[in-house]
Formats: structure tokens, sequence, C-alpha cells
């Protein structure tokens, strides 16, 4: 069982049925509008609510901040990367974070994702964050929404998408196409490195090209979770302008 922690993240847990919340508990004596929306809805959706002490809360989500909610999660639905591409619309939007092992970095990437309608994420299995109450936290509920899939081996993996019709794009601040150059009205897999690494060096060699976000500043790129956010962004823009001018 699961955990997660934090008003968004609980909220967006109960309004994605497939979570399947099994307990909230709230802190006693605290009250809130938007805390009050969330004991709300969890009495209609028939969840049970239990008020605990701020300690007792503290010790469950090992000190990170929790607003004073906690809810017990059943484990999510599993998917595998076969599942991912077979359920993915046309014309396919995927995120490989490639060693991202920031869980807050990794949640933020995760928002993004689903704010942009990405079709999955798949996230290794080795060198990499999991699916933690801090991920879950810090995508604001954007986990419950997502279809993530654990692959085991990043370059095989992009030898799958490329089977399956994809454009694996690279972020990397050396890449040899700025970003709103390249075309993301077709199927697209886009590829981010690890916080400290970058892209892995298999993975770099697979990859369609390589794409910057050039930068005018001193400091030599951008956050990975911000240039996740950059990169999906552009793709939302090409596909809305592409479907308002057929």
């Amino acid at each position: 069982m699961a955990l997660a922690y934090g008003i968004h993240a609980v909220l967006e847990a109960l309004r994605a049925g497939q979570a399947r919340v099994e307990r909230i508990c709230v802190e006693r004596g605290l009250h809130s509008a938007r805390l009050q929306e969330v004991i709300d809805l969890a009495r209609q959706s028939r969840v049970p609510v239990s008020f605990e002490e701020r300690s007792w809360l503290d010790r469950k989500s090992g000190g990170q901040r929790h607003q004073g909610i906690v809810c017990y999660i059943a484990e999510a639905p599993t998917f595998t990367v076969e599942d991912v591409l077979r359920l993915a619309a046309s014309p396919g939007l995927l995120l490989v974070p490639d060693g991202i092992e920031d869980p807050h970095n990794l949640g933020a990437m995760l928002r993004s994702a689903e704010v942009a309608g990405a079709d999955g994420v798949f996230i290794p299995l080795r060198r990499s964050a999991g699916i933690s109450p801090a991920v879950v936290r810090a995508s604001a509920g954007a986990t419950a929404h997502l279809r993530i899939a654990r692959s085991g081996n990043t370059a095989q993996l992009i030898d799958l998408l490329k089977k399956n019709g994809y454009w694996v794009v690279g972020l990397a601040a050396e890449g040899n196409l700025p970003l709103w150059q390249a075309d993301f009205t077709v199927p697209t897999a886009l590829i981010l490195g690890g916080e400290e690494t970058g892209l892995h060096r298999l993975v770099r060699e697979r990859c369609d090209h390589l794409l910057s976000i050039p930068v005018r500043g001193r400091v030599s790129s951008y956050n990975v979770s911000v240039a996740a956010g950059i990169a999906l962004y552009e793709v939302l823009r090409q596909r809305n302008t592409r479907a308002a001018n057929p």
C-alpha cells in the first residue's frame, strides 16, 4: 500500500477513481476550506476519514510537509511498456526520464507530462527515483492520472520506440538543433538525462536528434524538470497550431 500526503495530491487521488484511496487521515483540530473539500469528497466516495494528532502525521510522512493530511492508496494499476504503446493516442507523446534520481524533479516532470497530455512515461528500474510519496506529492497528484511503466534498459526501449514509429529526441545542452526547430507533430518520445550526468552515452547515441534549449544567462542549462516543462509545452504548442490550421 502506498502513502500520499499534501492536500493537492490527496485531492487528485480521490478524483482519479482508479487510484483506490483506502483511508484518509486528517490532523485533529485543523480547519480550512481546502481541507474540508477533501473530507467532503472522501465521504461522498465512501472513503473512511480518521482524525489523528499532528505528531502521528509527522511520523507517517517521514517529516515531510503534509499540510495536515495523509492518505493510504492501494497499489496503482501497473502498465507494461507494451500497454503504454498500445493505449497511446495518435500522434503519441511519451516521456522517458533517463536516470532522474531527485524525487522532486521526477514529480515535477510527471506533473508537466500529465498537463501536456502525455500518453505515458517510462521510468528506468535502476538509477532512478521510483513512485514514492515524495514523488506523488511533487507531481501534485498527476501520478494518479498517468500511465507509468518501468523499463529495464533505456537504450533497448529506444529501439522499441523506433520500431513503433516514434521519433526519439534527447534534450542536451550541446544539442545540434534548437528545440523549436524540431517537428513535434509526429509521434514523439522525449528523453531527458539525470541531474548530474545528463543522458547516458548509449541513450545519446540512439536518439534521432539531440535538441537544445538556448540560454542567455551565465548558467549553462535549465533544471531538468524545468527543461521537461519547456519541451512538453513546445510539443503542445505545435500540435495545437497544427490542429487549428490543418
